[in-house]
């Protein structure tokens, strides 16, 4: 597995096979990293967004949900080399598995388009990832995350929520509905996603616990909405999660099995099992 490395000293070559991407005067990564954006109506937002994206990532694919505004053009403009990837279905997760299709990138990030999430952080979760996390995890409640945007009603349903996928699969999340993670695009192949809305952020998360994949949660920050509604409800979307979560098998007799045999990723670090 490739790993964040620091740029050659002065007279010394890199290896001529890896293009490393600079990050910073400290540090270059080699895997090339892809950031998907699923958006509909979201050119007011679009400008927000792209302006924190770091330009050592590989790609941009912006999954467009067949928008009625100029939402295309806002991206071509900002990121001239944006990918653009229509999306035929309908719902927040038929997006993000249209333009993870799409994606030629051995890191994956997933980022919302309303502006609410900052690109900066993408270096948090590659580094997880390249530091040997299969699944990096952005997580508004660890230490150092936080949120502008919950209210109290959706922030105890996301606690009741996590504390069942907790319970049930042997987890220890601090998150569940949060949509800024990243992950090993080989990942998609033991998940393999098939939901259509909101709720494909709770399936992701079940599904790599479940694989017996390695997480690890990153501190974020959620931001509020800069233009527009969001199309999420609370309640509505709320009992599309638990439907998800009470029809997934639970596999804790295998996670124990597992746990046994090699120990868990330390969740004093801030990583989960």
């Amino acid at each position: 597995m490739s790993s964040v490395l620091r740029p050659a000293a002065a007279g010394q070559d890199l290896p001529t096979a890896v293009q490393y991407r600079p990050i910073s005067t400290h540090l270059a990564i080699a895997p090339p990293v892809s950031v998907v954006i699923p958006a509909m109506n979201e050119a007011e937002n679009l400008p927000y967004v792209f302006k924190t994206l770091p330009d050592w990532i590989h790609e941009v694919v912006l999954v467009d949900g067949n928008s009625t505004d100029d939402t295309v053009a806002v991206a071509r403009e900002l990121w001239p080399e944006v990918k653009v990837v229509k999306q035929h279905g309908k719902g927040k997760g038929d997006a993000l598995i249209t333009g993870f299709e799409a994606c030629t990138g051995d890191i994956v990030v997933m980022i919302d388009a309303d502006g609410s999430a900052d690109g900066n952080e993408i270096v948090s979760y590659v580094s997880a990832l390249v530091s040997g996390a299969d699944f990096a995890k952005g997580s508004r409640f660890a230490n150092g995350g936080g949120t502008d945007d919950m209210t109290f009603i959706r922030k105890l349903g996301n606690w009741a929520l996590c504390t069942i996928v907790n319970r049930k699969f042997g987890a220890r999340y601090t998150d569940l509905c949060y949509g800024y993670n990243a992950f090993w695009r080989h990942c998609l192949d033991k998940i393999d996603l098939d939901c259509t809305g909101f709720e494909v952020e709770t399936l992701m998360n079940i599904r790599v616990v479940k694989a017996g994949l390695k997480v690890q949660e990153i501190p974020s920050h959620e931001y509020l909405r800069i233009h527009g509604a969001s199309n999420l409800r609370a309640v509505r979307d709320g009992f599309r999660v638990l439907r998800v979560i009470l029809g997934e098998r639970s596999n804790r007799r295998a996670l124990r099995r597992r746990t046994h045999r090699s120990p868990l990723l330390d969740s004093a670090r801030g990583e989960v099992s």
